[in-house]
């Protein structure tokens, strides 16, 4: 037999657990966004939160009675053991699972559309944890790395390839992007193929793990699966930052080309982990692409939340100018790759760019 209270009680736990799952989403999406830096996990969690914000119903809130809830100010102590983030971020995945699962339960017959969307929100959860755990543990240390690196090595084909990045290495550089673009020559003097790429590619991401230097690879997704490089990097012409995050996992690095303001921030939206921003002098390496020049970088050092990169014929000698712009990190290619002693050529920079 229903009595009257029956119904009171479970509008209160609807309104109980649709703040507890709330409450537990924007823990996870803080996160997210201040924590991993990852604005793609933090667009999926607040999109669940503000699903369930949607069906949290005025008089679920007005059957609210937290005065007279016997578990007010109960606590267990697995909560103060919670030292680490990635302990805190699972707790909460778990607190929200629950709570969904029991407005799942308690949900049908008094709000089908309640019920219905806390499964949906609960399923899709599950994989929104999967992709934070994984960020959380390899990619929150990459990331760190990243933002710790001051000198970024583009590499550009050459015969002596391996020395010249190894020669870097010794210079104190810690993160290169392998580049071979489609026309580039192998060591033959031919046209390079797919096979040379990848040996290359092993044989650099060998010396960056050696060396304790993060390695990407420009544009192929797969050479970078394949050599299990720490990353890629996507021109504005390549695969979109959210196919690559798909086919890559969270754990890695996404780095964007980016030569205009609103670029860069589409990148941020996309979830990219640095961008480039350039070219900020003509140079070779982009024949045909004009200059931005250092008014790009100076509005990047402003707006940019995560870390940029300005590349483009920078120089021992004009790299004070492109620093005074609040530029922290900068990208190269000749001015090491064609330096007589690569390993001097980077420790130069990398001098200057501490002095700043």
């Amino acid at each position: 037999m229903t009595t009257p209270e029956q119904p009171a009680a479970v509008l209160r736990l609807l309104d109980a657990n649709l703040d507890r799952a709330r409450e537990g989403l924007r823990v996870i999406e803080d996160w997210c966004r201040f924590g991993l830096d990852r604005a793609d996990l933090v667009a999926r969690s607040k999109d669940m939160r503000q699903r369930l914000g949607r069906l949290h119903d005025e008089r679920y809130k007005r059957a609210r009675d937290a005065a007279g809830d016997v578990a007010t100010g109960m606590a267990h102590p697995a909560q103060r053991e919670r030292e680490q983030p990635q302990a805190v971020v699972a707790a909460n995945c778990g607190r929200v699972q629950e709570a969904l699962r029991v407005l799942e339960e308690f949900g049908r017959g008094v709000d089908d559309r309640l019920a219905e969307e806390a499964a949906a929100v609960r399923y899709a959860l599950y994989d929104l944890e999967v992709d934070v755990m994984r960020a959380s543990a390899g990619g929150q240390e990459r990331r760190e790395r990243l933002r710790a690196a001051r000198l970024y090595l583009v590499t550009s084909p050459s015969p002596r390839l391996e020395a010249v990045v190894e020669a870097a290495l010794e210079g104190g550089v810690r993160l290169v992007q392998y580049r071979a673009k489609d026309g580039s020559l192998g060591p033959n003097r031919q046209p390079i193929t797919d096979a040379v790429r990848l040996q290359q590619a092993q044989a650099l991401r060998q010396l960056c793990s050696r060396y304790g230097a993060l390695f990407l690879v420009n544009d192929r997704i797969d050479i970078a699966l394949a050599v299990d490089a720490d990353g890629v990097h996507l021109g504005q012409g390549d695969l979109p930052p959210a196919l690559a995050r798909q086919l890559l996992g969270p754990e890695k690095l996404i780095g964007r080309s980016t030569h205009a303001l609103a670029q860069l921030q589409q990148a941020m939206r996309d979830g990219c982990d640095y961008v480039g921003v350039g070219p900020v002098n003509a140079t070779p390496t982009k024949p045909g692409r004009q200059p931005v020049g250092l008014d790009y970088v100076r509005q990047a050092a402003a707006e940019s939340a995560i870390p940029f990169f300005a590349i483009g014929g920078i120089e021992k000698d004009n790299l004070p100018s492109v620093l005074a712009t609040g530029a922290t990190q900068v990208a190269v290619v000749r001015a090491i790759t064609e330096a007589a002693d690569p390993a001097q050529a980077a420790r130069e920079l990398l001098e200057v760019l501490g002095n700043d």
